[in-house]
């Protein structure tokens, strides 16, 4: 069983940066650690590659303890005869990595291309892969490439490679033209086309390359893709001819009227530019940047001192990389590897072993990829939040789901332009405009006559973000719904409530947090929902957090908490752990749970074997029961604080289509997470 994959790019370039991030996904769904290792680095130990890999997939070692050798290292060995010494050297390096991790990716050498040695070079690669145990996949670049002469590269490679002893499991071909054929080979050949978010520069990238000095934008502007560039030196209307979504507008600082052009143009959504470049060292009119200002263009303005064809020239030649710094480059990258790689097919061929322990990444992992298996609408009533749409356009990247946002659409389309973010096919209703509205407020109206509500009152109601989502998701025209950045829990799932109810045979919607700690992930329950449930209710709610544990991959294991462990204490609050435990146990026979317990017989094994030895649950228990609003919701909190966890909720559960709620601290990896776990329990609603 192969524990690491080799990828080695055939000939210069290939954006190995792509195929590394989709290889280390995958393996990272299927083992808790894995590491990164590349044979050769620069001189300064220093590799973007692994830096992305190691930074992204919490590689616990040292960078410096990675790689196998420098290239110069590796160049003075070659030249004096000691080639052998070189690899021997890798190859003890790569073991003492492959000792401490269950999986390895190796990302191959990047020698410059020339006098021979393409073909040195993959021989190279080849044999350290065959070294080190590892199956290999090629990746050739078919950037600038026709389709026949990808075509035959593709071919070329696995047959180069298995004649030098490699075994290949895949072929990639990277930055193809599209539609590309690829040949038919005895393993798996994958096209993925040039995805410019990808390989564009941002403004940020671009400013360091130039030096330039910013004179107007901050952070978010500095994360804008930089697809074109346009020279601004004729008059206005020319210019306006020439603007092109994602161009950096490069013109003299003295040009006043195309400073203020271009950003009237950005503002007016004529274009979405990537920002502009000020040449000449000239500073611009001060009254004309007061009125760029003014506009909110979220544009980043810079000044060098080149002239403009200098400065085309030097920005042309720089190329983006993803990096942990622009995770909107990760995402990009990873959506175009799984959209065009069937990862299933891949992850068999890698066949790695599969950790038996839910790893706070391979959860993360496992998520998005569940979610994309059978891809559901969602529904985002916060249209107009900043986080909501970086996130929607990560979702979106990612195939993760289907989106429709709430909002103006006027409003919205302002504000992406104005984030720099690309919300490609989403869906944008505006509650108060939208031929929807009578038919949700006469379904609404009915569903809460016996309130009193009227025809009327119900056409103010729906109009509500929150109150129009739930409408479509009861109306079958959203799966589920994801609130709360903006609106409290109660204003979040107050309407589902009302509208959508809980499912039959469960008394009680409840909620819980998927808790992320350094080497596993817990279920704590209930957090956000019920102040004191009694005996009857603490059971729903261990019911219904057993099953959600087992719907995302933790095996139950159910820990009915209270400040007594056995038959150790007495009370009124036992008394009802006690009781709900004993429901528990006649309703799910088969489900593991105790009760009462204290917390930490039920986490830590030393402990337990004190209180509860023959305890099954106490000391592995992975779904954690509170007795009440106020212990639970301290305790999510106080370990979320000081033990670091990530805490992923609350999810809710019980109902009979999926809400959830976010906090309104949430960042832009909840959101992410809260919608894909909302979209898998729509997946399984609809089986």
């Amino acid at each position: 069983m192969a524990r690491s994959v080799y990828l080695t790019s055939v000939g210069s370039g290939g954006g190995k940066s792509t195929l590394a991030l989709g290889l280390a996904e995958l393996l990272s769904r299927q083992v808790g650690r894995i590491a990164a290792f590349r044979p050769l680095v620069a001189g300064d130990g220093s590799d973007p590659i692994l830096a992305l890999l190691t930074e992204r997939y919490r590689v616990e070692l040292p960078v410096d303890e990675l790689h196998g050798a420098t290239y110069a290292e590796a160049t003075e060995l070659v030249a004096n005869g000691r080639r052998e010494e070189l690899i021997s050297r890798i190859v003890a390096r790569y073991r003492e990595v492959e000792r401490r991790c269950p999986a390895v990716v190796v990302v191959g050498s990047d020698f410059a291309d020339g006098d021979g040695a393409g073909p040195r070079e993959l021989a190279f690669n080849a044999r350290l892969a065959t070294e080190f145990g590892s199956v290999v996949v090629p990746v050739v670049d078919g950037f600038g490439q026709s389709p026949e002469a990808v075509a035959a590269a593709v071919r070329g490679a696995y047959h180069d490679l298995a004649d030098l002893g490699a075994t290949v499991v895949a072929v990639v071909a990277n930055r193809v033209p599209e539609p590309t054929a690829l040949p038919e080979l005895p393993v798996p050949a994958y096209a993925i086309p040039e995805v410019p978010t990808v390989s564009a520069p941002t403004v940020a990238e671009v400013a360091a390359a130039l030096g330039a000095t910013r004179l107007a934008g901050d952070r978010a502007a500095l994360d804008r893709d930089v697809l074109d560039y346009v020279v601004g030196a004729a008059h206005v209307p020319t210019l306006l001819d020439h603007l092109t979504d994602g161009a950096l507008v490069i013109t003299p600082g003295d040009r006043a009227d195309l400073l203020v052009a271009a950003g009237a143009a950005h503002v007016a959504g004529q274009v979405s530019l990537a920002g502009l470049v000020l040449t000449l060292g000239e500073q611009p009119d001060p009254r004309a940047m007061r009125l760029v200002e003014r506009m909110n263009t979220g544009l980043a303005v810079l000044s060098v001192t080149s002239d403009s064809y200098d400065t085309v020239e030097a920005s042309s030649r720089i190329e983006g990389r993803p990096s942990t710094a622009n995770p909107r480059k990760v995402e990009a990258a990873l959506g175009a590897f799984e959209r065009c790689v069937d990862t299933d097919d891949l992850a068999r061929r890698l066949r790695v072993t599969r950790s038996a322990r839910v790893t706070p990444l391979m959860f993360e992992n496992d998520l998005i990829d569940r979610a994309r298996a059978r891809r559901r609408r969602l529904v985002l009533p916060e249209g107009g939040e900043e986080r909501i749409l970086r996130a929607a356009e990560v979702l979106l990247r990612r195939g993760v789901a289907d989106l429709t946002l709430l909002g103006r659409p006027d409003e919205v389309a302002r504000r992406t332009r104005e984030l720099g973010v690309d919300l490609g096919d989403a869906q944008v209703v505006d509650p108060a405009t939208s031929e929807w509205r009578d038919e949700f407020a006469e379904a609404y109206a009915k569903l809460r006559a016996h309130r009193g509500v009227t025809p009327e009152l119900a056409y103010d109601v729906v109009a509500q973000p929150n109150y129009f989502g739930t409408m479509m998701v009861q109306a079958g025209r959203a799966d589920g719904m994801v609130s709360g950045a903006t609106h409290t829990t109660a204003a979040t799932i107050r309407p589902a409530f009302e509208i959508i109810r809980t499912v039959p045979g469960v008394s009680v919607a409840s909620s819980v947090f998927f808790m992320l700690l350094a080497d596993r992930v817990l279920v704590y329950g209930d957090c956000a929902v019920n102040p004191d449930p009694d005996a009857a209710q603490l059971a729903d709610i261990a019911i219904s957090s057993a099953d959600t544990a087992a719907r995302f991959g933790i095996e139950p294991r159910v820990a009915m908490l209270s400040y007594s462990t056995g038959s150790s204490g007495a009370g009124a609050d036992v008394e009802k752990v006690a009781a709900a435990t004993k429901l528990v146990r006649e309703r799910r026979p088969e489900l593991l749970v105790e009760g009462p317990i204290q917390y930490d017989a039920a986490i830590d094994p030393q402990v337990a074997a004190t209180k509860l030895p023959d305890s099954p649950v106490a000391g592995r228990a992975t779904v954690f029961i509170f007795p009440d609003l106020n212990t639970g919701n301290n305790t999510y909190k106080a370990v979320q604080r000081s033990a670091g966890a990530v805490a992923v909720g609350p999810v809710m559960q019980g109902l009979r289509r999926p809400v959830n709620d976010l906090s309104r601290g949430a960042t832009v990896p909840d959101i992410v997470n809260t919608v894909a776990i909302t979209a898998i329990q729509a997946a399984a609603e609809a089986s």
